[in-house]
């Protein structure tokens, strides 16, 4: 049997394709790629929030105290247009950002106490919308501003303004630390990663020994050696497990090297968050991945010697990678936490516990339930495996 794993994994040394899925994306691809977006994502936000803003006002004699207000406030530079029939060309062309319509009668609104409507128009396809919000800060300065002036006639001391103007305000005393709140984010994505490259690591060496074989003829001559069906395939199972959760383990190593030399130069809370994991913590994502691989393994190989080509198992194999993302996709949905209902569902259990390890907040008695449930899982399938590898009628398959 190791005879048949360490041939397995030399052949696979030689191959540069599985060199660049098992440790060039896992250990500079990836994390620098995560790195680079996290950067390029706070530059971005911060830019947007105080770039230099193109709009277009029209009646502005009708409110000239917000029209003031807007040609004051920084970020913001206005654009003359000739009438409102050009506000969607000029947005479309990004001559401006977005225009404001105010209607003649709105003075004597105001003066009247009446509320006023004024026009916004600007495009609104945006995943992230600035504009309204940036628009939105001024016209609630102005807003205040109104509301002071309006009850500034009933001489009303300063508590009894505060009172008018907000009744009840909120205190916010948050019982989670920074650590906690960083971690409910990046902690959903985490399991989502490592499991992603756990198993895209070993998706090509799978269809290679299983598939592959088949197509170069080499499976017959395998299947003649003095050498049990449960050998080859306990073989070939741990080739895949062990360059699954290198892969993974790398990964965590890596980024974990990333953060220690250039947190730094990355800088934001994220990096200080990640830096609070203790060791115990990383240790216990690591030993969970343990079966995580195991199950990815022995699906893998399960599909790659049912296929008749490399071509099939391609094909059969892809639809697995959205069978992995959904059980990720449910720790990340509301009112999904880790209790020992969770700890028993496969992969998902690993997502839950690994966010409850990167907020700090994991409850460390059903870290047994999921290793127990996980391996149990990785078990059965690879004993499904080894069903599967003893049938004739599924390794020739005509």
């Amino acid at each position: 049997m190791w005879t048949i794993y360490l041939k397995e994994l030399l052949e696979l040394a030689r191959d540069r394709r599985t060199f660049f899925f098992t440790v060039f994306i896992p250990v500079f691809a990836m994390p620098l790629i995560f790195a680079g977006f996290g950067v390029l994502s706070t530059t971005l936000f911060k830019n947007a929030s105080t770039a230099d803003m193109a709009y277009a006002i029209f009646g502005k004699e009708h409110a000239p105290q917000l029209a003031q207000r807007f040609a004051s406030e920084k970020g913001f530079h206005e654009v003359a247009l000739l009438n409102p029939d050009e506000i969607k060309a000029a947005i479309a062309s990004d001559r401006i950002k977005f225009a404001l319509v105010i209607p003649a009668g709105l003075g004597q609104q105001m003066e009247a106490q009446q509320q006023g409507v004024i026009q916004l128009h600007y495009n609104s396809a945006a995943t992230v919308d600035l504009t309204r919000k940036r628009v939105l800060s001024v016209i609630g300065s102005q807003n205040r501003e109104l509301r002071e002036h309006a009850l500034s006639a009933l001489s009303l001391s300063k508590q009894q303004l505060a009172f008018a103007l907000d009744p009840i305000t909120l205190e916010d005393h948050s019982t989670a630390d920074k650590r906690e709140q960083m971690g409910a984010l990046v902690g959903g994505m985490l399991p989502y990663i490592l499991l992603m490259v756990c198993l895209m690591a070993a998706m090509y060496p799978a269809i290679d020994t299983g598939a592959g074989e088949k197509e170069r003829g080499t499976l017959e001559t395998l299947l003649l050696a003095p050498v049990s069906r449960t050998a080859i395939v306990l073989a070939k199972f741990l080739m895949l497990f062990t360059i699954g959760l290198t892969s993974a383990l790398l990964m965590i190593v890596s980024v974990a090297a990333l953060i220690l030399f250039f947190g730094g130069l990355i800088g934001g809370d994220m990096v200080q968050m990640m830096r609070a994991i203790g060791p115990l913590d990383l240790a216990m994502v690591a030993l969970m991945l343990v079966p995580t691989a195991a199950i990815f393994a022995a699906i893998l190989l399960s599909i790659s010697v049912y296929a008749k080509s490399y071509k099939e198992a391609a094909g059969l194999i892809s639809p697995l990678i959205i069978v992995t993302i959904l059980p990720t996709l449910v720790a990340l949905l509301p009112g999904v936490e880790l209790n020992w209902k969770w700890s028993m569902v496969p992969l998902t259990n690993v997502s839950l516990a690994m966010k409850e390890l990167v907020k700090g907040t994991m409850d460390y008695r059903m870290f047994s339930v999921i290793l127990l449930s996980t391996t149990l899982s990785a078990g059965l399938l690879l004993a499904l495996c080894r069903w599967w590898f003893n049938r004739e009628q599924v390794l020739f398959r005509n």
